[in-house]
């Protein structure tokens, strides 16, 4: 990594695999977005660098890194080892910590944790160029991830069915409307949508407040 490098991610703007951070207030924070990244399809973070692109550079570069490894390694679970690089800008060292798609998701943070939505569930992800954190279902669709996952068992039943005929005439549903549309528990219907999208049948989506499931393609 180097001045070129680093300048084309800076061109390239904040987004789904990129995240610039002025400096590192602590490890706790910064944990997240590591975890967002390994949890979801890599990326780079560099410190040093404004929102707006500006480069201030990090004060020093010692403790930053050690901030960013005690990140990775005390509040990642499994722990994260960023690859870290250090690139001068004219007298301003930035740091580029760049985090690999993780092959063991998901990852769960060990820090003082926030709830949203009544939810707390200790595994973030990437939304657009945000570090959020991930719905149950988005959690037991990571687990599965995993290649020591227990291969899929899907039977497609009345219920699924019904989904079908409504997604094809209404697009999207949640879970809860899911639960209501068949009568069955809002656990059941997360249980069963998860394992269809597993099953590359339904596609979730999280890039808006409330999750929605759509149909990933025409089902007959």
């Amino acid at each position: 990594m180097n001045f070129h490098d680093v300048n084309l991610l800076i061109e390239e703007g904040e987004g789904f695999e990129i995240e610039f951070k002025r400096r590192i207030s602590s490890a706790e924070k910064i944990a997240r977005t590591i975890i967002s990244f390994a949890n979801t399809k890599g990326g780079t973070i560099l410190f040093g660098v404004d929102d707006n692109g500006s480069i201030v550079g990090v004060e020093s570069e010692k403790s930053e890194i050690e901030l960013i490894e005690i990140a990775g390694r005390d509040f990642c679970d499994p722990l994260i080892s960023p690859t870290i690089d250090i690139v001068p800008f004219d007298g301003r060292d930035v740091i580029v910590c760049r985090i690999g798609e993780s092959r063991t998701k998901p990852h769960y943070f060990l820090g003082e944790q926030e709830r949203v939505n009544g939810e707390s569930t200790r595994v973030y992800i990437r939304v657009n160029d945000n570090t959020m954190m991930a719905s149950r279902e988005v959690v037991k669709i990571l687990q599965n991830e995993n290649p020591d996952a227990t291969p899929l068992k899907l039977s497609i039943g009345e219920n699924e069915h019904r989904l079908f005929q409504y997604l094809e005439k209404n697009e999207r549903i949640t879970v809860r409307e899911f639960g209501r549309l068949v009568n069955i528990s809002d656990r059941r219907a997360s249980r069963t949508l998860v394992q269809l999208v597993r099953a590359g049948v339904v596609r979730i989506h999280t890039h808006e407040k409330e999750e929605f499931f759509t149909l990933a393609y025409d089902v007959k």
